[in-house]
């Protein structure tokens, strides 16, 4: 079965990057999580990626703040898609982690998602696997019908008293 790497540079991370273990997890996608420094421990983060292939994983999630170099190492060495989930960070509220995610030189591509974004890497990492399984694209679609009914919902809700009334509930 395909499986996805999640990969944070601090376990402070976990809080964002947990988003995307609870998209994966609702889908029925097996993942692995782990923290991984590309600075401090290059050895073993070179192993990781080097062998992610040949351990079934298909996609992999890389959370980092900062300098944010996670990301655009694995996609360096794993020849499969990498997904970047830049970490807000207290100087530059992660925009510094967004343009080291990004801005990735031509030929090593790091699919990136918004600052703090990791429930749509995992949506992503999903609709990636989708592309060659019928039942994990059905319930993609399920996710979707779901998101769209709860809009509904609010919109029947907000209709029926008002918007003032509305913002006391929320």
């Amino acid at each position: 079965m395909a499986k996805v790497g999640i990969i944070m540079g601090s376990d402070s991370d976990l809080p964002i990057m947990s988003k995307a273990c609870d998209i994966l997890e609702k889908l029925g996608i097996s993942f692995d999580v782990t923290v991984i420094s590309a600075h401090r421990m290059p050895d073993i983060f070179f192993d990781y990626a080097k062998s992610a292939e040949g351990k079934g994983y298909k996609v992999i999630i890389a959370g980092a703040g900062g300098a944010a170099h996670l990301p655009g190492m694995a996609a360096a060495i794993f020849p499969l898609p990498v997904i970047g989930v830049p970490i807000e960070t207290k100087a530059l509220g992660g925009v510094d982690s967004l343009y080291s995610i990004v801005q990735m030189p031509s030929g090593i591509p790091v699919a990136t998602v918004a600052i703090n974004g990791a429930a749509n890497a995992g949506l992503l990492a999903a609709k990636i696997l989708a592309t060659s399984d019928s039942e994990l694209l059905e319930k993609l679609k399920q996710y979707s019908e779901e998101l769209k009914q709860g809009v509904v919902k609010k919109a029947e809700k907000l209709d029926g008293i008002g918007y003032q009334e509305y913002l006391k509930q929320m």
